[in-house]
């Protein structure tokens, strides 16, 4: 029998439910209105019943909010330290090791949306898989986030998550 862990299970390091940053909550109010089904940085792989997205983030960078309307999972690479924001009002930040996997599902019409900041001293990566034939229809992705991403692919065939520029970083928010 194996036993599936989730994030409900997963302990916080600190969590609070006070204001948010202003730059944080008006990217929160943007995504609300234009939901983000974008849930990682890179999309590595994509066929008619998975997508797979890659995150990397160096210490201080985050990826910005993202909709998970589908049932999934993510797999930490490497080990870190992370705050993300969710739409329940709430921060948490959490501790990751290295092969730590966690599995999310959702009902029809359930959704989470979070961002997730590198608070860590090392850089921080997650393969995210999502399952394609869940209870919700997929969010749209898209076409230019598939072409940069087979753009790089193509390009640099032997490229790292680490050398594909993130989204959004704290500096690209005070901007």
């Amino acid at each position: 029998m194996t036993m599936t862990a989730t994030m409900t299970d997963k302990p916080t390091n600190h969590r609070s439910r006070g204001s948010w940053p202003a730059e944080i909550r008006r990217e929160f109010e943007t995504e609300a209105t234009n939901p983000n089904g974008c849930v990682g940085q890179q999309l590595i792989s994509e066929t008619d019943k998975i997508r797979v997205w890659r995150i990397h983030l160096k210490p201080g960078q985050r990826v910005g909010f993202h909709r998970h309307v589908l049932n999934y999972f993510w797999s930490a690479t490497t080990s870190g330290k992370g705050r993300q924001y969710f739409n329940d009002g709430w921060m948490r930040e959490y501790s990751y090791t290295a092969g730590e996997t966690r599995h999310e599902e959702y009902g029809p019409g359930e959704y989470k949306v979070h961002d997730l900041e590198n608070i860590g001293d090392s850089d921080l990566t997650f393969v995210t898989v999502e399952f394609l034939d869940s209870p919700n229809k997929p969010l749209r992705i898209p076409q230019a986030v598939r072409n940069e991403n087979a753009e790089a692919a193509s390009l640099h065939p032997s490229a790292k998550a680490a050398d594909i520029p993130n989204r959004t970083t704290r500096e690209s928010l005070a901007s």
